[in-house]
């Protein structure tokens, strides 16, 4: 299966990668609506963390055992047969928060205002190169084979 991978000495702390995953799951697929127009705003399932002058992106790994599959209760959690990506179905998620709960990564979260489902990671499904790994200026996020 292929993996997301960081690697953080080549990040600069652009955040080109959350933009770029922000318009990628919204309504219009439009920089400009993304951020002005759609209600609720689009949430970036891309999260930059940074830390003195380390900085890298952080998003779901996909886990091969992956406890959040495990913890939630109504089955929206699941592996897509076909990628092997873990997926989040928002019609079967009913807001438990199990899976936030149990992520070791810290890197799925509450989708938006008022909704109670959760966002996560999908490596841009329908996409042959998920957004953040094609528009990562210095090719600190990598898509490949994990070993």
């Amino acid at each position: 299966m292929k993996k997301i991978f960081i690697r953080e000495e080549y990040c600069m702390n652009c955040r080109l990668c959350e933009v770029h995953c922000i318009v990628q799951n919204s309504k219009t697929r439009n920089i400009i609506k993304a951020y002005k127009g759609e209600y609720p705003k689009p949430v970036s399932r891309v999260l930059v963390e940074e830390k003195g002058y380390l900085s890298f992106a952080l998003q779901c790994r996909h886990c091969e055992d992956a406890p959040c599959l495990e913890a939630c209760i109504t089955g929206a959690m699941h592996r897509d047969p076909e990628s092997g990506a873990v997926l989040a179905d928002e019609e079967k998620c009913v807001g438990c928060w199990m899976c936030i709960m149990v992520c070791p990564f810290g890197v799925i979260s509450r989708h938006g205002e008022g909704k109670r489902v959760i966002s996560k990671c999908n490596l841009c499904q329908g996409e042959e190169i998920p957004v953040c790994v094609k528009n990562c200026p210095n090719e600190a996020i990598v898509f490949e084979e994990a070993s």
